[in-house]
């Protein structure tokens, strides 16, 4: 019997973010996947420890990802990965692949698991509390009410948006662009609430354009709402 793979969210943060599901096959597996070099030192790794200790226990498989927009170097790196997970798949061993928020959300591990369908193997995803859902309950505020919108960019690649669709935005990914995010907010008018590293010992929380810094990290959220007269 051919093993399966499990993509599991382990929310954004936050351990005590993580679902029983996520907890109970991280304890019942013994191959744990994560993206990134050294499987101790990626975020995924050190969020999930604190809720599963045993996990420090486990076979750990470091999942190379670099961060590129070269489409050549994306697909070599995404068949790499899936044939280290088909190498367990295929001695019988299931493989649980750990992500940050939800696997269904912008994560580079869905890539992988086309790949893997694709060879014929079974796979499963498992839910994990998104990015901006956290940053929207430690910022205290909803995202959407009543007939309300909801528009999820990935800002980095939305940086001709003008933000003028009816409805609240999230603008994940910003990092690396904010001083050109920050114009097209300004240029809004809509409410901003920022939070960097939600659930994590850095986050901060930015109340609005002007204090959000150029320099925020990788794991900056921005909620932009309509302004409400």
């Amino acid at each position: 019997m051919a093993g399966v793979l499990y993509g599991v969210g382990v929310g954004p943060g936050d351990p005590e973010y993580m679902t029983l599901k996520a907890v109970r096959l991280i304890r019942e597996n013994e191959v744990i996947a994560v993206p990134g070099p050294v499987a101790e030192e990626t975020v995924a790794y050190k969020i999930a420890v604190q809720a599963v200790p045993e996990l420090a226990d486990k076979e750990l498989v470091p999942i190379l990802m670099p961060m590129t927009h070269d489409r050549a170097v994306m697909e070599q790196n995404h068949d790499e990965a899936a044939d280290t997970v088909e190498g367990y798949l295929k001695a019988g061993k299931n493989v649980v692949f750990l992500t940050l928020g939800d696997p269904t959300v912008y994560s580079t591990y869905m890539y992988v698991q086309k790949r893997i369908e694709e060879r014929g193997y079974h796979t499963e995803l498992v839910s994990g509390i998104t990015s901006f859902c956290a940053a929207a309950a430690r910022a205290n505020t909803s995202l959407v009410e009543w007939s309300e919108q909801l528009h999820v960019l990935p800002a980095v690649h939305k940086l001709d948006s003008e933000l003028d669709l009816p409805g609240n935005y999230v603008l994940m990914k910003s990092g690396k662009k904010m001083g050109q995010v920050k114009e097209i907010l300004r240029r809004s008018g809509r409410d901003v609430v920022m939070v960097e590293n939600c659930g994590m010992d850095t986050e901060k929380v930015y109340h609005s354009v002007d204090e959000i810094p150029d320099d925020a990290g990788y794991y900056s959220l921005i909620i932009a709402k309509e302004a409400k007269e």
